[in-house]
């Protein structure tokens, strides 16, 4: 039974969705204004694992994640300029060209990663309307108040705001780094909508005047609108708890009466040295930059390496760690593919080593996705597999094998298993040449100078094979 650890209750819980086998889940998207960093990998990467696992378990998912192209203060609360707009004056672009520009690029990345797009991505900009009308229904309930064109949401008329949080009350000021605006009735207020000043570009009519939604608002009205006035689950950073999700539960649950979401799940962050990752700490790195030295493959591994939940602290030997344990991977499906067939039956051996894989593959995934309890399995897999291999085998034995990691590794984690690159002109000749000498080492018995070969040859981004009568073989994995 799934059990995954809600933010709310602070718990460990049998996941029971709201309508089975249907699943209903939104996680908060990128802010548009620049290109993704390691960070938003970790982020996107731990919920199409999730993604993935559930579709795996036979559950009907709908994936929503958002696009915020407006309205996301440079304070994250109510203060500040919007980011898309400051961004967009710098590089002197129509904020939607810019908006456009970030989105092609966040896909792009995505995809490199081998992360499943959302089953819809609404962007706050098409949803303008719908989030008026969410505004007038909490003014009508009297949650909410206008003040000189803005609208606000009254904390006080939501006795259990910051629960997700557990904020104390003097802590859940909004705009506190920058001030807070002198419109309210309660410094914890938070902006529904916001009056556009005169030479604010992204504006829309509404009927307080023009202005443009508030932050907190669009998440709400979007995975409402997708999935329904209770999600079974809502997905996002921890950094994104407060204010964030609090302001979002309150605005739903005053609106609605009824349970926003069923299960909070919140990844942690990338950190550097032990400190967070962030544009405005300047310590970041772009998944464009950090494909240039670690293929995206390698990056997804070394993210799923740690639990979602933990830090992930970014270093170079972490990921060349990775490199290497994905160059298992491909030296043994490149080894697979040239023995598996139909021919023979799958012996018991391998059966029980597959089904005890399963086993405990399942038992960490059920665990509040443990994924990097779910690799162990899998790297257990990949060592008895090239055991087997040595050994008298069937092409059965090798097709099973194969199945078994495209299932559990392919399917489920999203890790490449099947990489392939031309080599280089001439490189074919040199590879050989360099399997011929590692081969002699090892008939010399210097397996000291065999093994620091092959790793190096690996931290370069090829896969070393050792065959049963002694010779090796090196590929060449596009790394």
């Amino acid at each position: 039974m799934l059990k995954l650890h809600d933010s709310l209750s602070r718990e460990k819980k049998e996941f029971e969705p709201l309508s089975p086998p249907l699943v209903g889940m939104y996680v908060c998207g990128p802010t548009v204004y620049g290109d993704s960093h390691l960070g938003h990998a970790k982020s996107y990467v731990s919920f199409d694992v999730l993604n993935r696992y559930l579709r795996y378990k036979d559950y009907r998912v709908r994936y929503v994640q958002n696009i915020t192209d407006v309205g996301h203060l440079t304070d994250d609360a109510d203060q500040g300029e919007d980011k898309v707009l400051k961004q967009a004056r710098l590089e002197k672009l129509e904020p939607m060209e810019l908006t456009e520009k970030y989105t092609r690029s966040y896909f792009r990345d995505m995809d490199a990663l081998n992360v499943l797009r959302p089953d819809i991505s609404p962007r706050a900009s098409g949803h303008i309307p719908e989030q008026i009308q969410l505004v007038e229904k909490l003014l009508e309930k009297d949650h909410a108040y206008l003040a000189e064109g803005n609208v606000y949401f009254s904390v006080d008329t939501f006795p259990d705001y910051g629960k997700l949080s557990g904020r104390k009350l003097d802590e859940q000021v909004c705009g506190v780094r920058v001030g807070v605006a002198d419109d309210k009735r309660d410094p914890r207020d938070f902006a529904l909508w916001k009056r556009a000043e005169k030479d604010h570009i992204l504006r829309w009519r509404s009927p307080w005047g023009e202005g443009y939604p508030g932050w907190h608002l669009e998440c709400s009205v979007m995975s409402m609108r997708y999935i329904g006035d209770t999600l079974d689950i809502h997905g996002g950073g921890l950094e994104n708890i407060f204010p964030h999700h609090d302001c979002e539960i309150a605005q739903s649950e005053a609106a609605t009466g009824k349970p926003f979401v069923r299960y909070w799940l919140h990844n942690n962050m990338v950190t550097v040295d032990g400190r967070k990752m962030g544009k405005s700490l300047g310590n970041y790195i772009t998944l464009k930059d950090l494909f240039q030295r670690f293929p995206a493959p390698v990056v997804r591994l070394y993210i799923l390496r740690s639990h979602y939940r933990k830090p992930l602290d970014f270093s170079d030997e972490a990921l060349d760690s990775a490199r290497s344990a994905q160059q298992r991977i491909y030296s043994l499906t490149s080894r697979l593919s040239s023995e598996e067939g139909e021919d023979g039956e799958v012996s018991e051996k391998v059966r029980s080593l597959l089904d005890q894989t399963k086993e405990a593959f399942h038992e960490a995934m059920d665990d509040d996705l443990n994924t990097p309890m779910a690799l162990a399995a899998l790297f257990d897999l990949v060592k008895e597999a090239n055991s087997v291999l040595d050994q008298e085998h069937t092409p059965a034995d090798a097709k099973a094998l194969s199945e078994y990691l495209e299932e559990l590794g392919g399917d489920v984690l999203g890790i490449d298993l099947r990489h392939e690159a031309a080599p280089a002109a001439g490189g074919g000749e040199l590879l050989e040449l360099l399997a011929e000498l590692r081969g002699t080492l090892r008939k010399k018995g210097l397996y000291d100078e065999a093994d620091a070969m092959r790793d190096r040859l690996e931290e370069l981004g090829f896969a070393v094979m050792d065959l049963p009568d002694g010779r090796s073989r090196i590929h060449s994995e596009g790394c």
